[in-house]
């Protein structure tokens, strides 16, 4: 019995070792990928029918750009495009001028599709790759490419293909940071009404990263370098099965440099206003005590009325550090109860009072003068601080008061890719594929290989 699809399929070797190797297959997935197969090579040959009918189409040449004569025709030239269904070739009409002029050869057809001159590799071949090297080292990434689509290309090309189009990410923003310097506004991200409501949280922290100490070698010591991690979110409450309300995060968008922290602050600004920080009903800023981040939310955001809140779990090791060093000689008061009790007052909304008892307790006789220091300079950060560590009245405000998202953030984003068993890195390595993972994360990818969306939506029926 023949098979089926031998009625719709052209008559040669190639075609026909397919179509017996699908008629051989002893289990499902075997035929699957036998199946697939087919489907592949049929791509192949509606792609080159198509490009051969719009060949043929009347050509109206243009004017040469030297001499302004009009180009004449040269005939069919050959072309070949390395594509997700593989090699692709076809022919298509190239004109040049009849005096020879320099540089005068046109093609069309290429300019109608969008493809450059020595353009060897789709654009959506290399967006795969690129996303595959985003998550993937690129030894991995080329493997997995390689399943996917049956396209073979070295480690090497998709390090090729992430430093253009990591450096295509990269004049973009500078362009957009050009023009927010020149006081234009960026275009404001879409956002529903239910978003819009919702308050805007903008935390930050930062991770280190191993860097090769000189460029261009693999040689020398490992430089360990500080990398910036900003998130902004909106804050959506959500009641549970059981009646309590807990918050969840919506619309993560992320900022991410190697640089200072005035390197960083143009940038966060940029996504903020995206974000709608201006136009916000509440803006939430959390941090550790780190100073060049509070630095950045004094000069930035407390001017538009951002509640500044201090990470909790960094306030209580600052308590940890006065209880551990004080020793009143009561047998009954340990440090861990003295910080335990201290823990459960802060985060009841009696941090004054926990700034008093430090104040009383450096000036006590009792008082050792090797532990004054130390807790004077607790009470000097909490009152620092005072406004920031006001837990009580952001809990109930359903506020975060830890800063574990953006250190999820710094995990995820970073570590994950950047961190890996024996990696070291160039900076202008690590900076393209970090805008590439940031445009990823931030739902903007695909504008950086094309106009069109190229995420393919694939036909899959649930019965």
């Amino acid at each position: 019995m023949q098979c089926p699809i031998e009625q719709f399929i052209p008559d040669d070797e190639e075609w026909q070792q397919l179509c017996d190797k699908l008629k051989t297959a002893d289990s499902f997935s075997a035929i699957v990928l036998a199946a697939r197969l087919i489907g592949l090579r049929f791509a192949k040959v509606l792609i080159e029918q198509q490009l051969a009918e719009r060949a043929q189409a009347r050509t109206t040449w243009q004017h040469c750009s030297v001499c302004n004569t009009q180009l004449v025709s040269k005939g069919f030239t050959n072309r070949q495009m390395l594509t997700i269904v593989g090699w692709v070739k076809w022919k298509r009409r190239a004109g040049r001028c009849p005096r020879r002029c320099l540089g005068s050869q046109n093609i069309p057809l290429d300019q109608a599709l969008g493809l450059h001159a020595y353009q060897q590799t789709s654009v959506e071949l290399v967006r795969l790759g690129c996303l595959l090297a985003v998550f993937l080292p690129y030894t991995l990434a080329a493997q997995i490419l390689f399943q996917l689509t049956g396209v073979s290309v070295s480690n090497n090309t998709l390090w090729e293909w992430v430093q253009h189009f990591g450096q295509q990410a990269v004049k973009d923003l500078k362009s957009q940071l050009e023009d927010l310097n020149t006081g234009q506004t960026p275009l404001l991200e879409l956002l529903d009404d239910a978003l819009l409501s919702m308050p805007l949280l903008i935390s930050a922290d930062g991770v280190t990263v191993p860097f090769r100490s000189q460029p261009k070698t693999p040689k020398g010591k490992t430089v360990w370098q500080e990398v910036k991690v900003a998130l902004l979110t909106r804050l959506g409450r959500h009641q549970t099965k059981s009646g309590k309300t807990i918050t969840r995060l919506h619309q993560r968008r992320l900022v991410s440099l190697l640089g200072s922290i005035d390197d960083l602050k143009p940038r966060l600004w940029l996504e903020a206003l995206r974000q709608g920080v201006e136009t916000a009903a509440q803006v939430v800023w959390i941090s550790d005590g780190a100073r060049g981040f509070w630095r950045l939310y004094r000069e930035c955001f407390a001017p538009i009325g951002a509640v500044g809140v201090l990470d909790f779990y960094h306030a209580a090791q600052h308590l940890w550090q006065a209880a551990s060093a004080y020793q009143d000689g009561n047998p009954a008061r340990t440090s861990q109860q003295w910080f335990a009790s201290l823990c459960h007052r802060l985060r009841h909304g009696f941090g004054k009072g926990i700034i008093k008892e430090l104040d009383w307790l450096s000036k006590s006789r009792n008082t050792t003068e090797a532990t004054k220091p130390i807790l004077r300079q607790v009470r000097d950060y909490l009152k620092l601080h005072l406004d920031h560590i006001q837990y009580r009245f952001f809990k109930q405000k359903c506020f975060p008061i830890g800063s574990g998202m953006v250190e999820s953030a710094c995990k995820w984003m970073i570590q994950q890719r950047f961190k890996g068993t024996g990696m070291r890195w160039s900076e202008d390595g690590f900076n393209h594929l970090l805008h590439l993972r940031l445009a990823w994360m931030n739902q903007r990818f695909d504008s950086l290989f094309s106009n069109e969306n190229l995420s393919l939506s694939l036909y899959s029926p649930k019965h």
